[in-house]
């Protein structure tokens, strides 16, 4: 059967459980595991769908549809697997399942408990990953950190778990805070201890610690720390901050973590990890000095999370084009068009993201507007590139009202971003076909691309004439249901406007092509300026 890592933290959140999952991901995948992961989330929600990203981040979309949490978005950069409905489970999810089969009657009556009604359903989920992706070891984080009311039916689950699948099939990580207090001069230990004694109240003891610190940790604090939580030295892990998040990986594999591991499973003969392409990353971007700005224009920008996938892309398609991404903020809604204006006359780029609703949409419209007439390369996103569709129909063909179906005061009439054709959201990977002689199709090198989406409205069909002959054509479209897909400026350097999401399958090895051209775009803007 398939191995199970289970990632659970202590003392404080954001200690970068899923960097650490993740980490461990790259280390056995490289030794030949087949490496899926998992995110356990004891928010009471569905899924973050609904949830504001000024609240939670971005809304990552898996290839199958499913709106998750954006630390999937972590797990798929770092271990370049496309992760599934599966791989991001909720309280609510949980619960709704639960509920949903006693009202069909599927509990024969009994009453329906935590114990063992949730903690089953959290198990089934937990199988369900593996069977779904055929991995050999699937890796969870459990969100939160031990301790929280929300967390406890998950870290029953898995202490359920090492009982029904067997203890060489479950492995405990804990990641624990390390502080360093200025004022005393020294590493204080007591917080690791008070949390590992939390976690095996709770019926689990961990098999490895990982200490979340500063810096790295002495040895005698190490033993210290044995002797007081009751685990092997040579079981306890560092990971302390570093320049560069990948580094991480590569710090874990010199204190040999996937050794341990692969011992605890009785799992032998593997290939030696081999991390050289991240190696080579890593010194690559190290030796990166210049810099290239682009200016992203949003009105999430007060919590750039809400944004991270963009931003990640850009980092790679800098890295592929030896440059550093120097990003100027700029909030849609809280800035006027002579502000906006003069703020981009700085800039080598300009990205327009996804996003949804009327509030915000001006300052977005004025930042394309400076991009089509001063020709500086634009990239627009989802929202991005309706609102460029918007934009050039006031400002080139001049037609008054033109609006979406998604602000309530729209026209029918003027509806250039219409319902799609179900008015259902269009959510996953679908195909996108490109004109031949396009720069789309020249930028990717084919005929068609997969891509995900995540929208309910669309371009709407009868304004794409006008469009065309007026120099913005449609050079990406979905055969299937003929939906618009791209649009693309003619005379223009590069502007360029996607209805998909590229940032959610660019990786760090693998920079999306999309990102790639237009950064190398606003990198020759920056010449000719210079």
């Amino acid at each position: 059967m398939a191995k199970y890592i289970f990632v659970t933290g202590g003392v404080v959140s954001s200690l970068g459980k899923g960097i650490v999952a993740a980490s461990i991901g790259v280390l056995l995948k490289s030794r030949g595991l087949k490496v899926t992961m998992q995110k356990f989330d004891p928010y009471i929600n569905v899924d973050p769908g609904l949830m504001s990203p000024l609240q939670h981040g971005e809304v990552f979309v898996t290839k199958d549809g499913a709106e998750t949490d954006l630390d999937l978005g972590h797990y798929e950069r770092f271990i370049d697997e496309n992760l599934t409905k599966y791989s991001s489970v909720s309280s609510g999810r949980v619960y709704k399942a639960v509920i949903d089969n006693e009202r069909q009657g599927r509990y024969m009556g009994k009453t329906v408990q935590v114990i063992p009604h949730i903690t089953d359903e959290i198990k089934r989920l937990l199988k369900r990953a593996a069977t779904n992706t055929k991995a050999d070891v699937v890796i969870v984080e459990v969100g939160g950190t031990v301790g929280d009311i929300e967390s406890l039916p998950f870290l029953e689950a898995i202490r359920q778990a090492r009982r029904e699948f067997g203890e060489h099939n479950t492995f405990y990580v804990h990641a624990t805070l390390v502080p360093f207090l200025k004022a005393a001069g020294e590493i204080k230990t007591k917080p690791t201890q008070h949390s590992v004694k939390e976690l095996k109240s709770l019926g689990i003891s961990p098999d490895m610690l990982v200490l979340r610190s500063e810096e790295p940790i002495e040895q005698e604090n190490i033993e210290k720390i044995s002797l007081f939580t009751d685990i092997n030295p040579e079981a306890i892990f560092q990971s302390y901050d570093v320049p560069i998040v990948y580094e991480i990986m590569l710090n874990l594999q010199k204190q040999k973590i996937d050794d341990l591991i692969l011992n605890h499973f009785q799992i032998e003969n593997l290939k030696p990890a081999n991390l050289s392409k991240w190696e080579g990353l890593i010194k690559h971007i190290k030796l990166t000095k210049e810099k290239v700005k682009i200016a992203i224009i949003g009105k999430y920008v007060s919590l750039q999370d809400a944004y991270i996938s963009v931003i990640e892309s850009l980092k790679h398609a800098g890295w592929a084009e030896h440059r550093l991404i120097d990003i100027t903020w700029i909030d849609s809604d809280k800035t006027s068009k002579e502000q906006i204006h003069a703020k981009l006359k700085d800039v080598d780029g300009i990205l327009i993201p996804g996003g949804f609703g009327q509030r915000g949409i001006d300052g977005k419209i004025w930042a394309l507007e400076y991009g089509r007439v001063n020709k500086v390369p634009t990239l627009g996103i989802c929202f991005g590139m309706q609102l460029a569709a918007i934009e050039f129909a006031k400002n080139v063909l001049k037609l008054e009202g033109v609006c979406s179906d998604e602000f309530e005061a729209c026209n029918k009439d003027n509806n250039i971003i219409r319902k799609n054709y179900n008015n259902r959201f269009k959510l996953g990977e679908y195909v996108t076909n490109f004109k031949e002689d396009s720069k789309i199709r020249e930028i990717y090198g084919q005929s068609q691309t997969r891509e995900r989406h995540r929208h309910r409205f669309e371009f709407n069909h009868k304004y794409i004439e006008a469009f065309e002959n007026n120099g913005m054509k449609i050079t990406g479209y979905n055969r299937q249901i003929k939906a618009v897909d791209v649009l693309e400026l003619v005379d223009h350097p590069w502007y360029i406007h996607v209805q998909y999401h590229p940032e959610y399958i660019s990786r760090p090895l693998k920079p999306h092509p999309l990102f790639v051209s237009f950064v190398k775009a606003s990198v020759e803007n920056q010449k000719q300026k210079d």
